[in-house]
């Protein structure tokens, strides 16, 4: 599916309708990548999948800490994991952070930006999101299903 969005209340408005389709899974965490060059609009899609779970504290990108978590206050999930994989040198370098761990809880969505990184780690049922940046806008295309 894509989407093209020329504002940054309609990029919002995107990842509240993705939040709205997203179910948790009875097996694993729901784990969706965000691909696109800096500056494509990564972070600002997971502050907007935040605001629509209703996570009340800023959201900044984790790209020196790799990973933050934040607790939502409506419980379509428990937890929303953020990853930002840009200094991570390989799929094994998840394991510090728990991965395993993360991937088993089927309380958590997990979003991880810059995947490509991290494409051994990465589960076959994952959401895939990119980014384009044309003209004025953004090209979303979501691929992957949001199902159980």
């Amino acid at each position: 599916m894509d989407v093209t969005t020329y504002s940054l209340e309609e990029f919002t408005e995107e990842a509240k309708r993705f939040v709205a389709r997203v179910s948790p899974h009875s097996k694993n965490a729901v784990v969706v990548t965000l691909s696109g060059e800096l500056g494509a609009g990564k972070t600002t899609f997971v502050q907007g999948v935040a605001k629509a779970l209703g996570v009340g504290e800023s959201v900044m990108s984790p790209t020196f800490v790799i990973e933050k978590i934040y607790k939502p206050e409506r419980q379509k999930f428990q937890r929303l994991i953020h990853i930002d994989a840009y200094r991570i040198k390989s799929a094994q370098d998840l394991e510090v952070l728990g991965w395993k761990e993360l991937l088993a809880d089927t309380g958590n969505i997990i979003v991880l930006e810059w995947p490509e990184r991290v494409e051994g780690a990465i589960p076959t049922d994952a959401i895939r999101i990119k980014f384009d940046i044309v003209d004025d806008g953004r090209i979303i295309t979501i691929d992957g299903e949001e199902k159980d």
